[in-house]
């Protein structure tokens, strides 16, 4: 039986599109998505082997840039 995967949609930004386009470029990666998928991947795996992700304080930088961005 063949099973198919659903899939959702997430937007992004468009210059952060435009970047990881210009980094895929000339590698294997065929898609946006494959390459999100792929760092989501890698993620999602290093933090089921660690507690913590990112450090406290890391954390609050990444907060503080989303917040001038106008992201939170």
């Amino acid at each position: 039986m063949d099973k198919k995967r659903e899939y959702g949609t997430v937007s992004l930004p468009l210059p952060l599109i435009n970047s990881v386009k210009d980094k895929i470029k000339g590698t294997g990666i065929h898609s946006v998505s494959a390459y999100v998928c792929f760092i989501l991947r890698q993620i999602l795996s290093a933090s089921d082997t660690s507690d913590e992700l990112l450090d406290k304080k890391t954390e609050e930088e990444i907060k503080n840039r989303l917040k001038k961005l106008g992201y939170i």
